[in-house]
């Protein structure tokens, strides 16, 4: 079976920079643009509005430059106006050589903002295509409000057509302009056009409004569409347009009868750099780009996966140059600690392997974020922790720390069967939990070992909720020694390695 080829119309740079709070640079618009024709392999780049202002033109006058050189002109797209030579005079300006000529769809539009009849509107269509045609530009038309159109005035979507099919256009555009359509109408209102003008090119702009956008897409090209409209992360007006990712996700795993020539593998890659740019943080759990949708959290489903991918789908994360991952939080079981244990290349005896799991899931019951990175530590905590008996226990502590004044600590310590408690101050909140304990252990006509030294460290990637580990030396009349604490309170973890010193003395 040939296969239909479906052409892809970027327009992140002129409908996705619509987004509230998002102005790409003249920089940023020419590095987007090269890398969505040489890297994410779009078919076409819509990459201005016509007349916005100076600094429009200047991106765009940048990106056509390099487009010409590399022999893409043709690729660079603007969104134009009938407004007789105005578009015309911006786009010789900025050396773009087609253009999206921004038209009435429905009747209501054409009635109510142009207050104009369709033979009116029709004729200035006409002269603006003509006197494009003679400076040498390409016409595409949108058909603005093409979706009200079909379901209020569809006799005058239908004269338009009729119209336009005997202008020189290369494309026709079908926007969705208030993301309103259900997937049965895209359907519908795609079919009844493609089969009534099987010579015009259709391309879908679909709307995100009801978060319908790539189902809608979907069926437009079922319906027959030629082309569809994307952006990257789904920017847009309002709630955006179809993300690219997700319907090329969808068109690759279910719709085996078209093809397209965007590079999957460039798709995260894309979606990070215009994060990036637009400043518009990607939700975690985006399809296809989001930073959890690779990431098994479960344990029943890492334990799966070891058992013949049994919750794996089409979707594999290094379609889309990514790798799979497995959380470790209060749903870990063995298996996903085990999962990210192999990728550090650790090994665990089964004993040592159900402590960390379970440490691992009480860490995540106290909401705190658990990588892999932060793997080696609790390893370290938990094996030392268990090999020590718990005969000295800090109960409570009460740690204070406010301008001008002394930081203060009161605790609670429990030695065998007696509780002790006492209140003391310092030059920090651990020295003053060191001098309150201090006081506890003279009472018991104890001496503590000396502090010699006092290290932190945290994992890679310096979260400000990343688990620390404070490592303290200490120093007794027989002999040096060191303990580790794990918390993600540096002083917390600072008592955590003082309480397995005081079970080391006894």
């Amino acid at each position: 079976m040939k296969r239909r080829y479906i052409e892809m119309m970027d327009t992140t740079l002129r409908d996705g920079e619509q987004t509230s709070g998002v102005s790409f640079s003249a920089s940023e618009k020419l590095a987007l643009a090269q890398l969505l024709l040489t890297e994410v392999k779009v078919d076409r780049v819509e990459v201005a509005s016509a007349r916005v202002s100076a600094g429009e033109l200047e991106a765009v006058k940048q990106i056509t430059c390099w487009a010409a050189n590399a022999g893409l002109l043709d690729k660079v797209e603007v969104l134009t106006f009938v407004d007789g030579q105005a578009s015309l005079d911006w786009m010789k300006a900025s050396g773009a050589k087609v253009m999206n000529l921004l038209t009435k769809g429905s009747l209501n539009h054409l009635t109510h903002q142009l207050k104009k009849t369709p033979d009116c509107h029709f004729a200035e269509i006409q002269q603006v295509i003509a006197d494009a045609h003679q400076l040498g530009i390409q016409t595409n038309v949108y058909l603005e409000d093409w979706s009200n159109g079909m379901r209020n005035s569809p006799e005058y979507v239908l004269q338009y057509l009729d119209f336009i099919q005997t202008q020189p256009i290369r494309r026709v555009l079908l926007p969705d302009t208030l993301g309103v359509l259900t997937p049965t109408e895209s359907y519908t209102f795609v079919h009844q056009l493609v089969t009534r003008y099987p010579k015009l090119h259709f391309d879908f702009h679909a709307h995100n409004d009801y978060d319908l956008g790539v189902a809608n897409v979907m069926e437009a090209i079922r319906a027959g569409a030629h082309g569809i409209h994307l952006t990257v992360n789904g920017l847009g007006e309002r709630a955006g347009n179809a993300p690219m990712a997700s319907v090329i996700a969808v068109l690759r795993d279910f719709m085996p009868e078209v093809r397209m020539g965007v590079v999957e593998k460039s798709l995260y890659q894309v979606s990070k750099i215009v994060e990036t740019f637009s400043g518009l943080r990607i939700p975690d759990n985006k399809p296809v780009v989001g930073d959890n949708v690779f990431t098994q959290t479960a344990g029943i489903h890492a334990d799966g996966d070891k058992k013949n991918n049994l919750y794996f789908n089409a979707l594999l994360p290094e379609r889309f140059g990514r790798k799979r991952s497995y959380a470790l939080g209060k749903m870990s079981g063995k298996a996903n600690i085990e999962n990210n244990l192999r990728e550090l290349g650790i090994q665990l005896s089964e004993d040592d392997l159900k402590k960390v799991t379970q440490r691992v899931i009480e860490l995540g019951d106290l909401k705190e974020v658990v990588t892999r990175e932060d793997l080696p530590y609790v390893i370290s905590d938990v094996l030392h922790t268990s090999s020590v008996a718990a005969r000295v226990e800090v109960l409570n502590y009460v740690l204070t720390h406010s301008k001008d004044l002394k930081p203060s600590a009161t605790l609670r310590v429990r030695i065998d069967e007696e509780q002790f408690e006492e209140n003391a101050q310092g030059d920090g909140q651990y020295d003053a939990f060191m001098n309150a304990l201090k006081s506890i252990y003279s009472r018991k006509k104890m001496t503590l070992p000396m502090l010699t030294d006092y290290a932190v460290r945290i994992p890679t990637g310096g979260r400000t909720d990343a688990l620390c580990e404070t490592i303290i030396t200490w120093k007794s009349t027989t002999n040096e020694f060191k303990t580790r604490g794990l918390d993600s309170d540096q002083t917390v973890s600072a008592i955590k390695a003082t309480q397995k010193m005081l079970n080391t003395l006894e």
